[in-house]
């Protein structure tokens, strides 16, 4: 990173003595032509404006702090504005001798008023005035205002005698608080020092809580609008939790409570501790620079720090690639956003200990439950448990000699207030912060501590909540290390809406609510089986140990298997649970691969899953795992069409559990596939005289794939195609959330990649497909179907399936729909990722197909040109299964030759580098002119 720059003055960024005197020599030659006057003016200020704001941004990049340059740009801004003023009442309306109602004052309220500004914050300004306004007042200020807005400023003003100040401050919070920070710019100086006084004494003064009340529920609204998590990957970095605003509202409530002139002299005082001190202007600065860097970089005031913009922002900052040997680099991308993370953790814990120190001095009420409006209830309750009591209804500690004497209490405190259903107290958790060191490897192998530990994660009441305090105060990742290394930690990809600790929590908090039967409607499954699992202990530690080997050497799940083991050990759990646990961190995500890329209804699928499995408890273990891991990787993520693979493949797998013979469990699955297709096949003739040929021709996986009402249907669906060449059907089906659009029709070459097209080019995302084809040549395509925001496809539309239905009926004979070529502007926030493709093509993981699955970036029509490829190799597809990790698409096809599997190698090379040449296309049309890009993060 860039050498840190030592502040500047403001006189040699802009000479405001200079300034003025070209303002004069400019008004001067321009005597009595007031609109060649006012174009002179703007003109030099603009070239002052642009020269302080180029100058703050060439220190900026040089390794100016993020403080001093909102500093420095708002020193900028003053003596701009100054100067203006000064333009305006000298030379345009000069008032020779003003009367008392010409007496005016400019003052700078907001954050302009707390003398830092953002390159490009809008500008809060306050007229100040004693009576009500002249002619001669609302002249300088109506000229003082073009000016402004010419000059490129966007401003937020009033104009407001005194008595107007302090009665709407007294009505309106955000009023008040802007006067609080009111700075005086120019003009009357005595007016300006007239509401300060007074709005202490009649404003301020008997109203602490009152304000402090008010800035707290305001604070929490502003989470509840901008994500209530501060662990959000694309943060907001001025509104978010753990952002500016956070810091803003500490810098508030203290300055309401003690009135101070500047942050600097506010952090003086006596009741902030040097460290604490330390970490807020650590974090002010820091923030401060991303967000001079996030303006600069996108020329106005963006405050988000969108995947577009985190590569950019990374390079401007200092950051690069760090290189370790046996692993992939870690992106400079993802080491500036842990940073990130990190301040907004630490604005977390800065929120906490001088809520402490301001409530030492003010106390508040207790901060839940009716009993604190109850008269004689004492402020402090003693505890059975040496060591903790009960300070205005939140557990704290007796002093730090709790943790000095007894480090297990570090761990205590956090499980006796999940036990009690308590708030911790500030102090309590400022104390814990600074105790960290006491956590020695003595404590970690210590089995009282494991017990304590093990108690809050599988036997807690809300172990989420509980394990988010303790790594909010650093406790969680201090006792378990490999838990540590996860903190703060992003992955950069669309994908994930959390970071790595974030998304690990919340899913211990889903499994916590399965087994206490919440998410019954959504996971019936994994809640049925939830009482049937034996070592919810082992469960829930894989689930909070699941992610620790991301980055790790060997790949994740290698590396998070060895952490699993380590940490385990460590805990002192018995072999076979630490080898439970290492096992299921190993193969985390091997049920979400099976069932969402391999073909569910094949019963090799089911066979091979079985064998890697072994036993049912390993079975339940990894369904509520995968359920858990799925539904915390963020909104929208989880949804039927998952549940329903996961619960087909769940059933498959212990069928054959249930038949006891997982030595032969692919024979005994094609046994049962025969008997099952034998007796449909019977019934569906029975039902349906005229569909004997057709069952007959039909091969035996249609079977088992539809129940027999949806095969008699089919049977009318494939007469209709043989008499009018295709015919198609689509319904919305809620249990899966996707339309299940079927085609019937003449198999030929190219057929799948046509009916790809037409649903491409009405904006369905094709989740899953199953093609079958009779002996005869008769093709019946099922698909489920989405629309953009993962919805069953035509939910909101009435129109939108009959025309689908049209498309595709089209598409089958042959006369499919144009796509329109995708530019890169269009790739959005996604043209941010490089996204390196890759073709893997396996002859193992069917009997009688070849599957080819194919990762690469997704966009519209990509399904439709992998299948034309394969469909140009005389492939056929048999099976198509589709998913999305973010900006990342994972298609797997099950395809076969004329012959049979694909297994000749020239042609393998032949068809994978077609599909890598078309990934790679892709990929160069996301190229976006001016967007820095960085490597997206494969790991999930």
């Amino acid at each position: 990173m860039p050498a840190r720059l030592r502040p500047t003055r403001i006189e040699y960024v802009v000479d405001g003595v200079r300034l003025r005197a070209q303002l004069s020599a400019a008004a001067l030659d321009a005597i009595g032509d007031e609109a060649l006057q006012r174009r002179r003016a703007i003109d030099i200020l603009k070239g002052a404006l642009f020269r302080g704001r180029m100058i703050a941004k060439e220190r900026l990049e040089n390794g100016a702090g993020g403080l001093e340059t909102a500093r420095l740009l708002a020193a900028v801004t003053d003596e701009v504005i100054t100067a203006l003023y000064d333009f305006t009442t000298v030379h345009v309306f000069r008032a020779r001798n003003p009367t008392e109602g010409e007496r005016l004052t400019l003052l700078a309220v907001g954050g302009y008023g707390r003398g830092a500004l953002a390159p490009f914050s809008d500008i809060d300004l306050l007229f100040l005035r004693p009576y009500k306004p002249t002619a001669h007042v609302e002249s300088v200020i109506e000229f003082m205002l073009y000016a402004l807005w010419d000059l490129g400023f966007k401003v937020g003003h009033a104009s407001r005698t005194v008595d107007e100040c302090l009665r709407l401050s007294r009505e309106d919070v955000t009023i008040r608080t802007s006067i609080l920070e009111a700075r005086r710019l120019t003009g009357d100086a005595a007016l300006a020092q007239t509401l300060q006084r007074r709005f202490r004494e009649e404003v301020v003064r008997g109203t602490g809580p009152e304000f402090v009340a008010a800035k707290l529920r305001e604070r929490d609204e502003r989470h509840a609008r901008a994500g209530a998590s501060r662990f959000m990957v694309e943060p907001n970095v001025k509104e978010g939790k753990g952002g500016l605003r956070d810091l803003h509202t500490l810098f508030w409530i203290a300055r309401y409570l003690h009135p101070a002139d500047s942050l600097d002299a506010l952090l003086k005082l006596d009741m902030f501790h040097g460290r604490e001190v330390k970490a807020f202007i650590r974090a002010f600065d820091f923030l401060e620079a991303v967000r001079a860097h996030l303006h600069f970089a996108t020329g106005r005031a963006e405050e988000r720090i969108g995947f577009d913009l985190q590569p950019e922002i990374a390079r401007r900052m200092g950051y690069a690639d760090r290189n370790r040997p046996g692993v992939d680099p870690t992106p400079a991308v993802e080491r500036f956003m842990r940073r990130y993370f990190l301040i907004a953790r630490e604005v977390g814990s800065l929120t906490r200990a001088f809520s402490a120190k301001l409530e030492a001095e003010h106390l508040k009420t207790a901060p839940k439950g009716l009993s604190r409006f109850l008269p004689g209830r004492p402020r402090r309750q003693e505890m059975e448990e040496p060591g903790f009591h009960i300070d205005g209804g939140r557990l704290t500690v007796d002093g730090a000699e709790t943790f000095a004497e007894d480090p297990a209490n570090l761990l205590r405190l956090f499980r006796l207030a999940d036990r009690r259903d308590l708030d911790l107290h500030p102090d309590a958790f400022t104390a814990a912060t600074r105790a960290l060191n006491l956590i020695t490897s003595k404590v970690r192998r210590d089995p009282v501590v494991a017990e304590i530990f093990l108690d809050i994660l599988a036997r807690g009441r809300d172990p989420q909540r509980t394990l988010e305090l303790m790594n909010e105060a650093g406790v969680l990742g201090r006792y378990l290390p490999e838990f540590g290394r996860i903190v703060a930690q992003m992955q950069f990809n669309m994908y994930h809406s959390y970071t790595v600790d974030e998304h690990t929590l919340r899913a211990v908090g889903i499994i916590a609510n399965i087994a206490a039967g919440r998410h019954a409607e959504d996971h019936p499954l994994a809640t049925a089986i939830m009482p049937l699992i034996e070592d919810r202990e082992a469960l829930f530690l894989a689930m909070l140990l699941h992610d620790t080997g991301k980055g790790g050497v060997g790949g994740q799940e290698k590396a998070g298997a060895r952490a699993a083991r380590q940490a385990c050990e460590r805990l002192g759990l018995e072999r076979a649970k630490t080898e439970l646990v290492a096992w299921l961190v190993e193969h985390h995500l091997m049920m979400s691969d099976f069932a969402q890329k391999r073909d569910v209804t094949d019963p090799a699928t089911a066979a091979a899953f079985a064998r890697i499995v072994e036993d049912p408890e390993r079975l339940r273990l990894l369904l509520v795992l995968t359920v858990a891991d799925i539904r915390a990787v963020g909104p929208g993520v989880w949804n039927n069409w998952k549940g329903q693979l996961l619960r087909d493949l769940y059933g498959a797998t212990e069928t054959l559990f249930r038949g006891g013979r997982t030595s032969d469990a692919a024979g005994m699955a094609r046994r049962r596939l025969e008997a099952l297709a034998y007796d449909a096949r019977t019934a569906l003739v029975a039902a349906d005289p005229e569909a004997r040929a057709w069952a007959i021709a039909m091969e035996d996986a249609y079977f088992v794939a539809f129940s027999a009402d949806e095969q008699r249907g089919h049977a009318v669906l494939a007469r209709e195609a043989a008499e009018r060449g295709a015919s198609a059907e689509a319904r919305i089906q809620v249990d899966r959330d996707a339309a299940e659009v079927l085609v019937a029709a003449r198999d030929r070459e190219g057929l799948f990649a046509d009916l790809a097209q037409a649903f491409a080019s009405l904006g369905a995302n094709v989740v899953g497909a199953r093609i079958f084809t009779s002996s005869r040549g008769e093709a019946l395509d099922a698909f489920y179907v989405q629309d953009i925001n993962g919805q069953p496809f035509g939910r909101d539309s009435i129109r939108a399936l009959p025309r689908l239905v049209e498309a595709l009926e089209a598409a089958a004979l042959g006369r499919p729909p144009e796509l329109e070529a995708r530019r890169g502007g269009e790739f959005g926030r996604a043209a941010a990722f490089a996204i390196a493709p890759t073709v893997a093509i396996d002859n193992d993981a069917s009997p009688a197909a070849t599957v080819i699955e194919v990762s690469g970036r997704d966009r519209p029509g990509l399904l439709a040109a992998l299948a034309r490829i394969l469909a140009e190799a005389e492939l056929s597809i048999q099976s198509a299964h589709i998913d999305n990790y973010g900006e990342r698409a994972v298609d797997a096809f099950y395809v076969v030759t004329r012959e049979g599997k694909l297994d000749d190698p020239e042609r393998c090379i032949a068809v994978r580098a077609r599909l890598i040449e078309a990934l790679e296309d892709a990929e160069t049309a996301a190229t976006r002119p001016r967007v820095r890009r960085a490597r997206a993060s494969a790991a999930r």
